[in-house]
């Protein structure tokens, strides 16, 4: 029988989620991506869980991103309809920002592409020392759809996310806290004693606070969505970059671990 790829962890009221593909960097699988959704719908009416936590398996990664091998890069009317509606992921995403109590993200390892919009997803984020967090979508030849990008401005700020963004560097060490993309930096053997800390000491907290204060503070946030016409020319752009050859060619150059050869078409 194959392993979980979710392990669900529960101890009073923290319940801790653990992305179980060590052997794949703990990267976002359409299985996970399900298993994660449905765990956070069967906690969503347990109002004995007031914090969760969110974690890679091992000490590698927290989650490398997305299967690269896995984006489409052919036009197929599919795309155009995933582009304007919510795909798996985007509901996943979103389950989490939705979740009605505080969500940790314990970044124990490499945080990469989704995986890095995942961390961006919680409210708080502790990492250990030493590790690295990026997006390379400018590397791969694709724009990053809308919704993510307005995930990062609202988390990290306007400048910090235009750096990321159009470098596609991988940050660590101070950066990380500098840019905004964790909270806590800890040693690596501190890591889970001071996460499950600042869990229990949330979850010690009056419920209805929890809920409410995190409700409100979403309602504050979706106040400046984009306008209809603003998302269709988001998504058009990002159509264009799912049909483009530089996509293949940024897959390619992944998988064959060399520097891309971009054509800009």
């Amino acid at each position: 029988m194959d392993k979980d790829v979710l392990l669900v962890q529960r101890k009073e009221n923290v319940c801790t989620l653990v992305l179980n593909r060590p052997e794949k960097r703990n990267s976002l699988s359409q299985e996970l991506i399900q298993q994660m959704c449905k765990a956070l719908q069967d906690l969503t009416g347990d109002d004995s869980v007031r914090t969760v936590i969110i974690r890679g398996a091992g000490d590698k990664a927290f989650c490398s991103g997305y299967n690269i091998e896995a984006i489409p890069t052919k036009d197929n009317p599919a795309i155009q309809e995933d582009l304007t509606q919510q795909t798996p992921l985007d509901l996943f995403l979103s389950s989490i920002v939705d979740y009605p109590y505080p969500v940790i993200a314990m970044l124990n390892g490499a945080t990469f592409g989704a995986g890095c919009e995942l961390a961006m997803c919680c409210d708080i984020r502790v990492a250990a020392q030493g590790i690295q967090m990026g997006m390379p979508p400018a590397k791969m030849g694709l724009v990053y759809h809308w919704r993510g990008l307005e995930r990062f401005i609202q988390t990290i700020g306007l400048r910090s996310t235009k750096e990321m963004f159009f470098t596609a560097d991988a940050y660590e060490g101070p950066r990380l806290q500098e840019m905004g993309l964790v909270d806590y930096m800890v040693p690596p053997q501190d890591l889970e004693l001071f996460t499950y800390g600042l869990a229990e000491k949330i979850a010690s907290n009056a419920p209805l606070s929890l809920k409410g204060t995190k409700k409100v503070i979403n309602l504050l946030m979706r106040d400046s969505r984009m306008s209809e016409e603003n998302m269709r020319e988001a998504d058009s752009v990002a159509m264009q970059a799912f049909c483009s050859e530089d996509l293949v060619e940024g897959q390619r150059a992944f998988m064959e671990k060399r520097r891309p050869s971009f054509k800009g078409k």
